[in-house]
C-alpha cells in the first residue's frame, strides 16, 4: 500500500515533531519500525523522520499492517474536516460511510445513493484515503467495538453485532489486529474508577473530541433558544434531545466541556451507536477546523476583533435535514418563540412518543410521512406558507426531494428554490445548518444587515455580497460572528 500522493511529508514530519493536535484526523503517522500507527500529538518521543509514513486514513494504517498506538488512540481522533467542508462524491461517500449506510445496506447502497457504479467509488476512495469503502467501515466498527468494550459491561457477543460485525470471530480478529489485544485485554486496561456499568442500561457515557478552541456560546445558546418542547431541552448544564436513529431511537445528552464534549447517549437498539455518534458531531460542528477558519476571517481587519474576542465558533447543525428543512419553513417570518410554538404542536399531534425518565423528552419529531398526513386546515399559519409546507412535507415523504448527509449541495439547494414560497434566505439556512455547506451566506438576513452596519461593512445584500468574497469558503461562520454582535438569546449559552 502507498502512501496518498496528496500528502505533503515535509508539512506532515514538521506536524508530528511539534506534537501539532490540530492535525489529529488530517492524517495519521505509520512508524516502520514499531508497526504501529499514531495521530500527530502522539506523546511519546517521535520517530525518525526515515522511519515515518503518512497515511490519510486509519483505515488505510490498517490495511498496510499497521496497529493503532496504546498511548495516542489515534481512533479516537476528530475526524477529517474535509469531510464536512466538501461536496464532491469523496466527501459524500464519507459522510454516508461514518453514517453506517455500509453496514447497513453494503458497498452497493452506498454507490446507489451517490449516484455512481461501486467501481467508481471504490477506485475515488483508494485513489484519495487509501482504503475502499469495506475497510473504512471496518475501522468505524473496531473504533465503535472499542467505546461498547471500554464504556459498557456488556458481554462480548452482544458487542460484536452491536458494532455491526457479521460475527464473533471477525470481531476478535478485528480488535486483535487494529489494536494488538483481545477485547478482554482493552476491558482490563480501562483504568479504575471508569470501569464499565456504572451507568444505566442502554446509557453510555462518552467523550467527543473536537479541535481546539470551540466557543460554546451561539452553539449551545442557538440549539437552546430555539429548542422544540418534547424533542428537545436544556437541562441541567445539558443540550438534550430525542434521535431518530436506523434501527429504533435515542437520547443524547450534550454538555460542553473545556477539552471535549460530554455525551450521553439513550439508545433502545446499541447497534445505532456510531451513527448516534456521527450524527451529534455534526450537530455540534466537531470536525471543524477552527484555525483554518479563523484566519480567513481575521484577514478582513472589520472582522478580526470579533474573532479575537471570541474565536472558535462554529455553525450549529442538525441531527436530521429533513426535520431541520420543515422547521425552517415553520420559522419563515416569525419570532423564534412562534416557530417554536407551531413546531411544538406537530409534535404533540404527529410525533412518535417515547419515555424519557431522566427530563422532560416526549416525542421525536414527526416524520416527514406523518406530516404529510396533516389536514393543511389545521396548520396554524398563512395559506402561501401553508402551501410551502404541504409540498416540502409532500416531497419529502414521496422522495422526489431527498435531503441527507450525502446531498450535493448545489443540487438540493436549486430544488428547495424549485418549491412555491421557498426563497433564498430559507434555502440558504437550510443549506448552512442541515447541508453542512461551510460557504452559506445569508446577505438579506436582517441581523446580519444590522451587525454588517454596525461595524462598518457593506449593509446592501449585493455589496455584503461582494466583500464576501474574501471569506471564502467559511462564509457561514462569518455569518456566526455577525450573529453574535447582537443581544439574541441564540449568542449566549443558558445558565
Amino acid at each position: 500500500m502507498q502512501t496518498a500522493t496528496h500528502l505533503d511529508r515535509e508539512h506532515c514530519v514538521r506536524a508530528v515533531q511539534s506534537k501539532d493536535a490540530r492535525f489529529d484526523g488530517w492524517f495519521y503517522t505509520a512508524v516502520l519500525t514499531t508497526r504501529i500507527y499514531c495521530r500527530p500529538s502522539c506523546p511519546v518521543v517521535p520517530p525518525k523522520p526515515r522511519n515515518m509514513t503518512f497515511y490519510p486514513s486509519a483505515a488505510a494504517c490498517q490495511q498496510a499492517g499497521f496497529r493503532a498506538c496504546k498511548r495516542c488512540r489515534p481512533d479516537t481522533s476528530p475526524g477529517s474536516p474535509q469531510w464536512n467542508q466538501r461536496a464532491d462524491l469523496v466527501a459524500r461517500a464519507m459522510r454516508l460511510i461514518t453514517d453506517g449506510v455500509v453496514d447497513r445496506e453494503g458497498v452497493p447502497g452506498l454507490a446507489a445513493r451517490l449516484g455512481y457504479s461501486t467501481r467508481q467509488v471504490e477506485r475515488q476512495l483508494l485513489a484519495e484515503l487509501g482504503a475502499g469503502p469495506l475497510a473504512l467501515a471496518r475501522a468505524q466498527r473496531a473504533q465503535t467495538a472499542r467505546l461498547l468494550i471500554e464504556t459498557t459491561a456488556l458481554p462480548m457477543a452482544e458487542i460484536a453485532f452491536a458494532a455491526g460485525f457479521a460475527s464473533i470471530r471477525a470481531f476478535n480478529d478485528t480488535v486483535r489486529e487494529v489494536f494488538a489485544l483481545s477485547p478482554t485485554e482493552l476491558r482490563h486496561r480501562v483504568p479504575a474508577g471508569r470501569a464499565p456499568g456504572d451507568s444505566a442500561p442502554g446509557a453510555l457515557g462518552l467523550r467527543l473530541p473536537f479541535r481546539a478552541p470551540l466557543n460554546p456560546d451561539n452553539l449551545f445558546g442557538h440549539l437552546a433558544a430555539t429548542a422544540v418542547p418534547g424533542v428537545e431541552e436544556w437541562r441541567e448544564g445539558a443540550y438534550r434531545r430525542t434521535l431518530r436513529l436506523p434501527y429504533g431511537h435515542g437520547i443524547v445528552a450534550l454538555s460542553p466541556r473545556p477539552d471535549h464534549i460530554a455525551c450521553r447517549l439513550t439508545l433502545s437498539d446499541l447497534r445505532d451507536l456510531a451513527v448516534a455518534i456521527s450524527r451529534c458531531r455534526r450537530l455540534l460542528d466537531l470536525d471543524a477546523d477552527p484555525v483554518a477558519v479563523d484566519d480567513r476571517l481575521r484577514t478582513d481587519p472589520l472582522l478580526a476583533p470579533l474573532v479575537d474576542k471570541a474565536p472558535g465558533r462554529r455553525v450549529p447543525r442538525t441531527v436530521d435535514e429533513a426535520e431541520f428543512a420543515v422547521r425552517a419553513v415553520l420559522g419563515q417570518q416569525v419570532s423564534t418563540a412562534a416557530a417554536r410554538t407551531h413546531a411544538a404542536r406537530l409534535v404533540t399531534a404527529h410525533g412518535k412518543p417515547l419515555d424519557d425518565p431522566e427530563g422532560g423528552l416526549t416525542h421525536l419529531f414527526p416524520s416527514p410521512e406523518a406530516l404529510a398526513a396533516v389536514d393543511p386546515g389545521t396548520l396554524a399559519m398563512p395559506r402561501t406558507r401553508r402551501t410551502t409546507f404541504t409540498t416540502l412535507v409532500g416531497r419529502l415523504a414521496d422522495g422526489t426531494l431527498h435531503l441527507g448527509v450525502e446531498s450535493d449541495w448545489a443540487e438540493a439547494r436549486a430544488r428547495l428554490l424549485a418549491l412555491p414560497g421557498l426563497g433564498p434566505w430559507t434555502a440558504d439556512v437550510i443549506a448552512m445548518r442541515a447541508f453542512g455547506d461551510p460557504d452559506a451566506f445569508l446577505p438579506t438576513d436582517l441581523g446580519i444587515r444590522r451587525a454588517a452596519g454596525a461595524l462598518g461593512l457593506p449593509s446592501t445584500p449585493a455589496a455584503l455580497t461582494a466583500r464576501a468574497e474574501a471569506w471564502r469558503p467559511w462564509r457561514a461562520y462569518a455569518v456566526q460572528y455577525l450573529w453574535a454582535t447582537d443581544s439574541h438569546p441564540i449568542n449566549f449559552l443558558p445558565v
